[in-house]
């Protein structure tokens, strides 16, 4: 095997498994390994010395010793101590690799290629030398600095440590993390917590699996740094990990306190200056960030993952260009430096600025195969090269062909609404048009969004400049609102924009929540039996800490609880101070003014604000259904006195109960009793599914009393954004009235949920032909034909109808597709004879 790069790697690694001479096993030096596993890294220092002194050519204590001084800060110590240990050890494979990582915090580039170069040439000339799985395993990790084909390190010299010792930790930590390193985080998850089985008391393992489920579950993520810390306390990675999550959840002073335990270990530490860095940008403390970078950046200047970890922590905070910026200063001291390679190409992806962006990522690509991130972006762009692009001035649209010419020019129009409604409710000009990216598949969502093909229940994303959706076709059966999700993204664009990117995410959220409620009386949440549990129980969440709601809650609907809390805040601070508050904050954070500032400043301070809201959103919860009793039954609870007695409030879990026992039941009358009183009891009511609107509107059309349907139906129309089976019902109810206005209202509404279904399609088009309007019935035949409608034929005919007057050619063209889909139309061989007829009379 060769490894590509300046190094060539002449050592033939599969000669290495065959080597089959047994390996005596390694004297244990009980007390310097049970130090490190603690992390008592000043007495495995003191203990290897004292160990050293019986043994100078042991490697194992040479490591863990200058391990111990480098995890203390203590590079120039361990520099001494490394000088020292590649004379005794002159052949250690080992040592060298250790060795590369103390010459780079030592200032010495060239000694540390050096190292790999030896390691190169020892394995090439002493091939029967290294065939223990420590020795195995550091011959990998070289190859892979080296740029060695990663499939053929695990293939060959991982696997083959793996049958030389089955129990050497060292494997699983080399595999896991080269899983990492590619984005691979099934397979680290995987690797990690397979071999915790064996070794459940080492750290480092545990920090492994904190990774692998840092993207998906951070809950999962927590319980493995706390079973890492609680094993090592002085755990460095770990704490900079725990300091990373907290940052996310915007807990400032607490991810500080893990950077001190962690400087307190290493005062040198570069990743805990690094994220210091990070953490004065965000607080807009200028100095305190050059500082921090400085400190992380003193003893290897050249050092590509402080760059790396600055950049990315602030991309992870929408702080896009600032992130990318920091990404070329990495690429600057590292071309090669692959993660910040991976890092720059999507966040130029996200500011739209797509052809340096593919281009970079199709070069990470032609690097690292290997990698799942740049792999899945550039299978996307395959797709997105045959997505449809519909422009407008202020936007750029990209939709899957097929979808395009259903709802493109619809989505359009809706954009551009939003954008003139919010642009000027909050005195925003945009320089530049939107670009908006609707996914008929949610796994192309997922890469575009995320770098991966999962999504966490993610309807859309706005970057700022840039917004991803997922297209209705992805959330069936039960779409949700995509011009209430379109309408909610943009907000984020102006918000962001306002901002300059500078906001909380509670913030953003609940605004945009907050802004589809003002656009229609049917869209964003609102007050429902769960919110108001959770706020009558305790639930909400301190103003102050919302933005953590949204990155580990405990359930979906704890998620969803915070979206609206979020939007709950806003609410009041608008009733309270007036819409013109929510501006001044927003101009304050673009001007680097914290949140706790910034609110104090333009309403009142936060300890006031929090405690003014939690009376707010308390009454707010008990004014839903006030003449109900909300708790909830023991299951066991058989009780069927629905109205209770003469002092207790009728209980509204028990009401539903026995309603849905009667429509299960077909007692319809008693059905519509229980019903009206819920309804009376709780109007606002509009749980998508059997609520009691449902229910009593299916009594009412069980009994043929069709009015009175209609009637419930269009109160629940009214209240709900996404009741696609009441729409298209209403539908079908106003065509037999015909009454054509609600036809095409309610039609119209089935459509801004499900426009990829024929049926309203061809109702809004009947309807308007009824309403002689030709121009909208054309569009909606047309539209319905790119759907496959059942009978294409009625679609062509009613097409060539109202071309016939000034589209002559065209509408011809029509008529005989219609003859030629159904050639015994008889409608269209009369309209065809007397367009003949008409034609014979002009000649």
């Amino acid at each position: 095997m060769e490894f590509v790069g300046d190094i060539k790697c002449t050592w033939v690694v599969t000669a290495l498994l065959f080597l089959v001479c047994s390996v005596p096993a390694a004297e244990p030096v009980e007390e310097v390994h049970e130090a490190w596993k603690k992390g008592d890294f000043a007495l495995v220092a003191t203990k290897a010395a004292e160990a050293l002194k019986e043994n100078e050519w042991k490697e194992d204590l040479w490591v863990l010793q200058i391990r111990a001084l480098m995890a203390l800060g203590k590079y120039e110590d361990a520099l001494k101590n490394t000088s020292t240990a590649l004379e005794k050890v002159s052949r250690g494979v080992r040592v060298r690799l250790l060795a590369e990582e103390v010459f780079r915090y030592n200032g010495d580039s060239k000694g540390a290629d050096a190292m790999l170069a030896e390691i190169n040439q020892l394995a090439g000339s002493r091939a029967w030398a290294y065939r223990n799985a420590p020795d195995l395993v550091a011959l990998g990790r070289t190859a892979l600095k080296l740029g060695g084909e990663p499939k053929l390190v695990l293939d060959n010299l991982y696997s083959g440590a793996r049958e030389r010792d089955a129990d050497y930790v060292g494997v699983p930590l080399a595999v896991g993390e080269l899983a990492l390193s590619k984005s691979d985080f099934a397979l680290a998850g995987r690797t990690f917590q397979l071999a915790l089985k064996k070794h459940p008391e080492n750290a480092d393992l545990h920090f492994g699996a904190a990774r692998a489920f840092a993207p998906s579950d951070r809950m999962v993520m927590l319980e493995y740094l706390q079973a890492a810390l609680s094993i090592n306390p002085n755990h460095t990675a770990s704490l900079i990990l725990l300091a990373n999550h907290l940052i996310d959840v915007e807990a400032y002073t607490e991810a500080e306190k893990q950077l001190s335990k962690a400087l307190e270990v290493n005062p040198r530490y570069p990743q805990a200056w690094a994220y210091r860095s990070i953490i004065a940008h965000l607080l807009e403390d200028k100095e305190a960030e050059k500082a921090a970078r400085e400190k992380a950046l003193a003893h290897w200047k050249n050092n590509p993952v402080v760059d790396y970890l600055i950049g990315r922590k602030l991309s992870q905070k929408y702080r896009f260009s600032e992130g990318a910026e920091h990404q070329r200063l990495a690429l600057a001291f590292d071309g090669g430096f692959h993660p910040a390679k991976i890092q720059l190409a999507q966040d130029l992806l996200r500011l739209g600025r797509d052809d340096e962006g593919w281009k970079l990522t199709e070069d990470a690509h032609e690097a690292d195969g290997y990698d799942v991130t740049t792999f899945n972006l550039l299978n996307l762009k395959d797709t997105l090269d045959k997505f449809d692009t519909l422009r407008t001035d202020k936007f750029v649209l990209r939709m899957a062909r097929h979808e395009a010419a259903v709802y493109g020019a619809r989505a359009l129009r809706l954009l551009n609404r939003a954008h003139e409604t919010l642009t000027r409710k909050y005195g925003l000009k945009l320089e530049k048009p939107t670009v908006v990216e609707i996914f008929d598949k949610q796994k192309d969502f997922g890469v575009r969004t995320f770098g991966m093909p999962e999504n966490p229940g993610f309807l859309g994303v706005c970057f700022g400049c840039v917004i991803t959706a997922n297209s209705p076709a992805t959330q069936m059966p039960f779409p949700a609102n995509w011009e209430a999700v379109l309408w909610h993204e943009f907000c984020h664009t102006v918000t962001l924009a306002l901002t300059k990117n500078k906001m909380p995410r509670w913030l953003s959220e609940g605004i945009s929540v907050y802004e589809e409620r003002q656009a229609s009386p049917t869209w964003g949440q609102r007050m429902n039996p769960d919110f108001r549990e959770k706020i009558l129980g305790g639930v909400l969440t301190p103003v102050g800490k919302l933005s953590g709601a949204f990155l580990s809650p405990p359930s979906p609907e704890h998620l969803q609880f915070a979206y609206y809390q979020s939007s709950l805040v806003v609410e009041y601070i608008v009733e309270r101070f007036g819409h013109e508050a929510i501006r001044a904050i927003l101009d304050k954070l673009a001007q680097g003014v914290k949140i706790n500032v910034a609110i104090a400043q333009a309403v009142e301070p936060m300890e006031k604000l929090e405690v003014a809201f939690a009376i707010y959103a308390r009454t707010r919860a008990e004014a839903l259904g006030p003449k109900l009793d909300w708790s909830k039954p023991v299951p066991d609870d058989r009780k069927e006195d629905r109205n209770g007695s003469a002092k207790e409030p009728p209980n509204f879990y028990i009401l539903s109960r026995e309603a849905h026992r009667l429509s299960k039941d077909r007692n319809w009358e008693e059905l519509k009793a229980i019903c009206r009183e819920l309804i009376k009891l709780f109007p606002e009511q509009n749980k998508r599914g059997r609520n009691a609107y449902v229910l009593l509107a299916k009594a009412h059309r069980e009994l043929n009393e069709f009015s009175e349907e209609r009637k419930t139906l269009e109160t629940l129309a009214g209240i709900s954004g996404d009741a696609y089976e009441a729409f298209i019902r209403l539908i079908e109810l106003g065509g037999e009235a015909r009454d054509w206005e609600a036809v095409q209202r309610n039609a119209d509404r089935a459509l801004a949920v499900n426009p990829l279904l024929p049926r309203p399609h061809r109702q809004l088009a009947l309807a308007a032909e009824a309403k002689n309007q030709a121009e909208p019935a054309i569009e909606s035949w047309l539209t319905l034909l790119e759907l496959e409608p059942e009978d294409p034929a009625e679609a062509h005919f009613h097409l060539a109808r109202l071309l016939r007057e000034y589209r002559k050619p065209e509408a011809k063209r029509q008529l005989l597709m219609a003859l030629e889909a159904a050639p015994r139309f008889r409608e269209a061989h009369r309209l065809l004879l007397d367009w003949n007829d008409e034609t014979q009379e002009e000649q």
